[in-house]
């Protein structure tokens, strides 16, 4: 009886062989037509009918099919939205930053790094998030408000590494986008912190448009988180407030996500 195999494949080349293939070595290279057909159908034979592939999900994390949310942000609370002319000038100065980039991308790229400047892996989400944050923000060990200021020594792998133009204009566009899903995917979960918005700001400076599909997901999603924590400020004194507002101001009003923009009160 034919294997299914068989049935909806017919060999093309319908060879017979002798019962002996005792002598037939498989990992050895054919002396002849005949026996390389035969260990070719040897090797099928050993191949199971069904196979598992061991898949890593972490790998596929980053390719599955985006659905882009269309929810709103949070409305702000009275006051702590900027006014329109605010909103203007940061979209202007944010086009010259990103002008300024492309321009000298070249320049700053061919910079040699400080030798203790060591960036991660490209799926490296934990050194990433090290490199940018910092071991006191990434580990929570003091107040979100803590900046480089407050440190007695410039220790980067405490304080995090700035986004230096000799950084960032290394990346090319798959780690811009990747760099970018960590650091928001990590505020999902913490508080803002101002090596978080440095790096926010300069990414988003490095991203080029049209957008990706993925980069447009991602950008909405950093604008909704903003806003989230923008409504729960006590005071417009807050000095997250500005920030904030900046990175709404730049996904809504430069990205063109529209309907994320704050409106002037």
């Amino acid at each position: 009886m034919k294997s299914d195999v068989e049935e909806l494949m017919p060999r093309l080349l319908p060879v017979e062989f002798g019962a002996n293939t005792e002598d037939l070595d498989l990992n050895g290279p054919p002396r002849n037509p005949r026996e390389y057909l035969r260990q070719v159908q040897l090797e099928a034979s050993l191949c199971p009918e069904v196979v598992v592939a061991q898949i890593d999900p972490k790998k596929l994390k980053k390719k599955q099919t985006v659905n882009a949310s269309v929810a709103g942000c949070h409305a702000a609370p009275e006051g702590f939205s900027p006014s329109l002319s605010w909103q203007q000038q940061q979209v202007s100065n944010f086009s010259d930053v990103r002008q300024s980039i492309t321009k000298n991308r070249k320049h700053w790229s061919s910079h040699t790094l400080d030798d203790n400047v060591l960036m991660p892996k490209l799926t490296d989400e934990e050194g990433w998030k090290r490199f940018c944050l910092g071991e006191t923000v990434y580990q929570g060990t003091s107040s979100c408000h803590t900046d480089a200021e407050a440190e007695p020594a410039l220790d980067y792998s405490k304080m995090g590494f700035p986004p230096f133009l000799s950084i960032v204009s290394r990346l090319n566009q798959s780690t811009v986008l990747m760099v970018l899903e960590i650091l928001i995917s990590w505020f999902e979960e913490h508080e803002f912190a101002p090596q978080l918005g440095r790096w926010l700001y300069a990414l988003l400076a490095c991203l080029e448009k049209p957008l990706l599909p993925e980069a447009h997901s991602s950008i909405r999603q950093l604008a909704r988180r903003c806003a989230q924590l923008r409504s729960t400020l006590e005071s417009q004194e807050d000095e997250r407030l500005p920030a904030l507002n900046l990175l709404i101001c730049l996904v809504a009003r430069y990205f063109e996500q529209n309907d994320l923009a704050d409106q002037p009160e």
